[in-house]
């Protein structure tokens, strides 16, 4: 079996609801790290790209028809390059890069394209069809930026909850206090700026054009858990009994818009790119549990890359776990039984946001580096997904230096 590497990771600061990156279509975004992509790698004869996969887990607005293929014509790549979108939701661009290393694994291909797009700020209203022509009453448009819409209703009700009520479930559950959680994201938002003053993320973020956004748009330095500690809940009433609401804006992951991409590859694809590989994918892993459960699927999915990488927790040195929620987040470090301070060393999407779709490859992609420039050897990024499910893979480092 070929291996498949991650050879280099690039994306877009993220940009806040309604703000920095408002004014630009999710297609040219993601038309955007495609071309930076290429431009990143010396040797690229762009006809030997086999192909490329995004993913976008909205897919109602203007990155409709197929994002990949978009972005792969708006940034004047060959048209005979196909393109393919995948949609799973949360997990779309992590879904992505495992599809390509399969894809790698078994043969099909030696250098693929990946990564995922979303703009939230320009996920349309729709209006659903009527059963029957010319109705007399009227009809509500729904919000395709995030959640559930359009419900079938034979689904059952405990399922259909909206994201926020199901994290306060998740953590009555497994017994995570609102004191955790501000902790958690005032963390978040303190080591994702010390990241980005460090220059860590130098290499990772290209500045799109025709805006002024240079660094993620949501971090605030600073932040402190007592500061957290006073916004109001917003999914349940606060209270000071175990009904209460926790979650708030501030320990939640916002709105976002933003793109990622990265090159996976197999060992040949060095001659192809010009590049060093950055890491081995040695594990993927997939789960899904209760869908109002959804923020625990990670556990899973990390155990079964594990098993599948052939190593074990005690061996991981890096865990890049996208943060819907700090609750979701403790109750997945929580299970693993890991040291808290191995994940998310760079800061994490509470501060620097989550653009549905492309945050898979960022996580992929930070997590490279973060091995890279740590020297550890073993990592795992892990992401939850709406509707109860988990994706997970394991890196291993392949760059000079690693240790062990």
């Amino acid at each position: 079996m070929n291996q498949a590497f991650v050879y280099d990771a690039v994306r877009t600061p993220f940009g806040k609801f309604g703000s920095g990156l408002a004014g630009v279509r999710p297609d040219d975004l993601a038309a955007h790290v495609v071309r930076e992509s290429v431009r990143r790698a010396p040797a690229l004869d762009v006809e030997r790209i086999d192909e490329v996969v995004f993913g976008n887990a909205n897919g109602a607005g203007e990155e409709n028809r197929n994002v990949a293929r978009m972005a792969t014509l708006l940034a004047g790549l060959p048209v005979s390059i196909p393109g393919t979108t995948v949609n799973r939701l949360c997990g779309s661009s992590l879904d992505a890069a495992i599809i390509a290393s399969r894809q790698i694994n078994a043969g099909d291909a030696e250098l693929m394209l990946v990564g995922g797009a979303e703009s939230m700020s320009r996920a349309p209203w729709v209006l659903p069809k009527t059963s029957k022509p010319y109705p007399a009453g009227d009809m509500t448009l729904a919000s395709t930026t995030l959640g559930w819409r359009l419900v079938n209703p034979a689904m059952p009700a405990e399922w259909t909850v909206s994201l926020g009520e199901a994290t306060e479930r998740l953590r009555e559950k497994y017994g995570i206090t609102r004191e955790r959680q501000d902790e958690f994201a005032a963390a978040s938002h303190n080591l994702a700026a010390a990241a980005w003053d460090e220059g860590f993320y130098d290499n990772l973020v290209t500045q799109v054009p025709g805006t002024e956004l240079v660094r993620d748009e949501g971090i605030r330095a600073g932040s402190t858990a007592e500061k957290l500690a006073g916004l109001k809940t917003v999914f349940r009433p606060e209270s000071s009994g175990p009904d209460g609401g926790t979650v708030t804006a501030g320990n939640a992951s916002p709105l976002s818009d933003g793109a990622s991409a990265a090159w996976i590859g197999s060992e040949a694809a060095s001659g192809l790119l010009g590049l060093e590989p950055l890491a081995r994918i040695a594990g993927r892993g997939a789960h899904g549990n209760d869908p109002q459960f959804f923020g625990f699927a990670p556990v899973e999915a990390a155990n079964k890359a594990l098993a599948k990488a052939g190593i074990s927790w005690e061996q991981v040195g890096a865990v890049e776990l996208n943060e819907a929620f700090a609750a979701q987040s403790l109750a997945c470090i929580d299970a693993w039984g890991i040291d808290p301070a191995i994940v998310n060393r760079h800061g994490g999407a509470i501060a620097m946001g989550h653009p549905l779709g492309a945050s898979g490859t960022r996580i992929l992609g930070t997590l490279a580096r973060s091995l890279q420039a740590s020297g550890q050897r073993w990592g795992v990024a892990a992401i939850c997904i709406g509707v109860g499910q988990g994706l997970a893979v394991v890196l291993e480092n392949v760059t000079t230096g690693v240790k062990g």
